[in-house]
């Protein structure tokens, strides 16, 4: 393929990148939140009372990175740690009512982030463009 084709690829993507984590970051921080913190708060919403191990097997993330982002949430008042009534070596976390009641803004913040990406791409091109997007994240495992 052309060169100048495959810069132009790397270079929107780059772009696109940019652009959407910058929003994104913006819009969250309305909320007191950053990137990154909203998935460990889906993972919450979808089931609380979890290990940190538990989340960084879920979010990917090294261990200092979640301890971070726990202690960042707690000192919001979004969730609590709570010693395990069966093993106290083992601290779960929980979201408290505020962390609860985030879940609907994000939710919003998310889809409006996600309509403004694919506003103006039809329904067939998103199936195309998805399959394209999946053929290159297997080209970077």
């Amino acid at each position: 393929m052309n060169d100048k084709v495959d810069c132009d690829i790397r270079q929107s993507l780059d772009k696109i990148s940019f652009k959407m984590r910058r929003d994104y970051s913006e819009s969250l921080r309305e909320l007191n939140l950053y990137v990154g913190q909203d998935n460990l708060l889906f993972r919450l919403w979808s089931g609380d009372g979890v290990t940190q191990m538990q989340l960084c097997e879920h979010l990917k993330c090294e261990p200092p990175t979640v301890t971070n982002m726990v202690k960042s949430l707690e000192q919001n008042g979004f969730i609590y740690r709570q010693r395990d009534k069966q093993d106290a070596r083992v601290m779960r976390i929980y979201l408290t009512h505020e962390g609860k009641e985030l879940e609907e803004p994000v939710e919003f913040i998310w889809k409006q982030q996600r309509e403004k990406l694919l506003h103006s791409i039809l329904p067939e091109e998103r199936l195309l463009l998805r399959d394209l997007m999946k053929r290159m994240e297997r080209n970077l495992l």
